[in-house]
């Protein structure tokens, strides 16, 4: 039973990590239960619901310091909220196929993290309605299907187009992945779900990491350390599933 210790004990860091840069969480609970054999029927559930807890957290805390923005963040969600209770609620992809996806989707925040830890955003560009339905709609699908908010997508898609600095996409995220989780939770809870056995005691690990995350990341804390361990710890989750 060691084992679960070691679970606990990087599901408090991947928590913690992704709570201070305004995410849930979810890509890196999936990647620690599959390092760990867990059952793929319990990993989209589960991670969905540690995901509801870390970002309602980290968005209360981000939205504390002045940082969200209503007008980027409503066309997002209009559209992700419906397609991600739509990918909720897909029950009968193949469990293959399913960690070939996560997989691939693993591999976006292992190149966030380890190549591009901090992307300063000096001129803002305005957003675009269509392309904010467009991107709301096809990251909730994944984020419903594959069981993640879809923060690890949105927020280098925000930087990278220039409509938010990374205190307002971590805000918005934030929000973004509690609402997708939600809606990805409810569209698999009409199918009927399995939830880990561990599953009290895997929130309450979460809720405290995500506190500290969220408290000392609305505070410009330090996390380049812990990006790089955490960018480890999914790049190795990224190639189990793929490879085996």
């Amino acid at each position: 039973m060691d084992y679960i210790y070691h679970f606990y004990l990087l599901l408090f860091i991947v928590a913690f990590l992704y709570a201070s840069v305004g995410h849930g969480g979810a890509s890196g609970y999936l990647a620690l239960m599959a390092l760990f054999s867990f059952n793929a029927e319990v990993m989209k559930p589960t991670a969905l619901l540690l995901n509801l807890f870390v970002s309602g957290i980290s968005f209360y805390q981000f939205y504390r310091g002045k940082h969200f923005l209503w007008k980027i963040f409503l066309p997002l969600a209009v559209a992700s909220v419906p397609m991600a209770f739509l990918g909720g609620s897909i029950h009968n992809i193949d469990p293959l196929l399913y960690k070939k996806i996560l997989g691939v989707l693993l591999l976006v925040p292992v190149i966030r993290f380890l190549f591009f830890p901090n992307i300063t955003v000096t001129e803002f560009k305005p957003s675009n309605l269509y392309l904010s339905l467009l991107i709301g709609g096809t990251i909730g699908f994944l984020s419903g299907l594959i069981g993640f908010g879809g923060g690890i997508l949105l927020s280098p898609i925000l930087l990278l187009l220039k409509w938010t600095d990374q205190k307002q996409t971590a805000a918005i995220s934030a929000l973004f992945i509690f609402v997708n989780s939600l809606s990805g939770l409810a569209g698999q809870l009409i199918k009927g779900v399995s939830f880990s056995t561990q599953m009290y005691s895997f929130v309450g690990v979460a809720v405290i990491a995500g506190c500290l995350g969220a408290y000392y990341g609305a505070l410009k804390f330090n996390q380049s350390v812990l990006k790089n361990i955490l960018g480890c710890v999914l790049l190795l989750a990224a190639i189990k599933l793929l490879f085996t």
